[in-house]
């Protein structure tokens, strides 16, 4: 029987569980949009038209290794419903040691959310 999470059926965690995922390596990620919206574009001609939306999802994955020194970028991609990504974190050559980070998506959630249309909402294309 399929373990379930908040009363749903969900698939187990893919991640490895004695593996440290802020150790030094590449890792490929994939972050999908909420109820799989195209909120980042549509692909026309085979060719990916990206939504402001979308070209801020790029900007946003440039800057990682602003804020994360010691983190690399690798390819990367925009879907209208998901992005793509390798990321390399390289502690060994970060200069000044340790690097400390805060959680600042639960301050700035409330106030991205409230502009993201709603699933079956109709309203401007994005």
């Amino acid at each position: 029987m399929t373990p379930k999470f908040r009363n749903k059926y969900r698939v187990p965690s893919a991640r490895h569980p004695n593996w440290d995922y802020g150790c030094n390596a590449a890792y490929f990620v994939t972050i999908c949009t909420k109820y799989r919206e195209r909120l980042f574009g549509n692909i026309e001609h085979q060719i990916m038209i990206k939504s402001q939306l979308g070209n801020d999802a790029f900007e946003c994955w440039q800057a990682i290794p602003t804020h994360f020194p010691f983190v690399r970028l690798g390819a990367f991609v925009v879907m209208p419903n998901h992005v793509h990504g390798i990321i390399i974190i390289d502690r060994d050559n970060v200069i000044g040691g340790t690097v400390e980070t805060q959680n600042f998506a639960s301050l700035q959630s409330q106030q991205i959310w409230s502009t993201i249309p709603k699933p079956g909402v109709r309203g401007t294309r994005i």
